[in-house]
């Protein structure tokens, strides 16, 4: 996966944006629900990347338990610099991971983090959560 593509797929995901809170080099997606015709001010990271550096990688929010089990199967995924390894993975896009995964991978990220917001939120932004008995919620 290029840069261009995690770029994309990151900003087509409902209700993303781009931001850049640590400095011009690092791109930092968020999502943010427009809530009663307006936008609130609180958005929350799903993933963050410096879209130029070589190797291009990206941390990604994932659940505990997976982020062990992708970390022992592939090389190419670690915990996330700087961030809390139980939760975040860093994931290098162009060492041989398909891009289906790391596409799913992002997707997983967007999802836990829509999980937090409010129902109203959620509704905002058009997002239906699988649970595991295959119904959407």
């Amino acid at each position: 996966m290029d840069r261009q593509q995690l770029r994309r797929l990151c900003l087509a995901l409902p209700g993303t944006l781009e931001d850049f809170p640590f400095g011009p080099e690092s791109s930092v997606f968020k999502v943010r629900a427009p809530v009663s015709g307006s936008f609130r001010h609180e958005s929350k990271i799903f993933a963050l990347s410096n879209l130029s550096a070589a190797p291009l990688s990206v941390s990604l929010k994932c659940e505990p338990e997976l982020a062990r089990q992708l970390r022992a199967a592939h090389p190419e995924i670690t915990g996330a610099y700087h961030l809390n390894k139980n939760h975040w993975n860093g994931v290098v896009c162009d060492a041989g991971l398909e891009d289906t995964m790391i596409a799913d991978m992002i997707e997983d990220s967007y999802d836990l983090v829509v999980a937090t917001l409010t129902k109203a939120q959620r509704e905002a932004l058009g997002w239906r959560r699988i649970i595991e008995s295959g119904t959407a919620e």
